[in-house]
């Protein structure tokens, strides 16, 4: 757990090493971090907006060069489709099992039940949305394959939130990543990108919380 928190406070030298040591291989290793985020439910807790960020920064920083940021934008859209589809299918696999028992891993028989009605309520930009918060964009895919969302409106928006995802964040860091400001305080900015990517949970806790007391 600690070498994980370390990478994350620190991705940006981590990411760096990785460009110095493996080369072109390193669109690879990107390429399998977003994948498996957005595709492996039990690993929701990968650095993904940061990574995104750290990537962008760096690809300013080295005018391209190791990390061209017009090739890892579209490499790392298609990483984060392959994921989402790939829990997609899994949840829908798991869809009539979890809804005869009480619960399967982590997931009880009322999370479907509760965000089939999430979705009914907010739509396709559910999907969107659920793609900028940590945690909730690995859910996400199994529980809307769980909960039978159909497929056709399902990967209408799964496009749109991946492109929106990746390019937004990927460009925030290739446009500031080159201020002084932002070199010097990278473990700050980091702390920025994690505590605004997680006010979504915390309002949603807190405000549960409320209505139960």
């Amino acid at each position: 757990m600690s070498t994980l928190i370390d990478f994350v406070l620190h991705i940006d030298e981590h990411l760096m090493a990785m460009v110095a040591d493996y080369g072109m291989y390193v669109y690879a290793i990107l390429f399998l971090i977003v994948f498996v985020e957005t595709g492996f439910i039990v690993m929701p807790l990968l650095p993904g907006d940061s990574l995104l960020f750290a990537a962008g920064a760096i690809a300013a920083a080295n005018n391209n060069e190791g990390l061209n940021v017009w090739v890892l934008m579209p490499l790392l859209i298609l990483a984060a489709l392959c994921g989402d589809n790939v829990n997609y299918f899994v949840g829908k696999f798991f869809s009539e099992q979890i809804k005869k028992r009480d619960r399967i891993l982590f997931f009880k028989r009322e999370y479907i039940t509760q965000t089939e009605a999430f979705y009914e309520k907010y739509g396709r930009q559910a999907i969107i949305m659920a793609r900028f918060v940590p945690i909730v964009r690995t859910i996400a895919p199994f529980v809307a394959g769980a909960g039978n969302m159909p497929y056709r409106r399902y990967i209408t928006v799964c496009i749109l939130g991946a492109v929106l995802w990746v390019v937004g964040i990927t460009l925030l860091g290739y446009t500031c990543g080159g201020f002084e400001i932002v070199k010097n305080n990278f473990e700050i900015v980091v702390f920025g990108i994690i505590g605004v990517s997680i006010l979504p949970i915390i309002i949603g806790v807190l405000k549960a919380k409320l209505k139960k007391s």
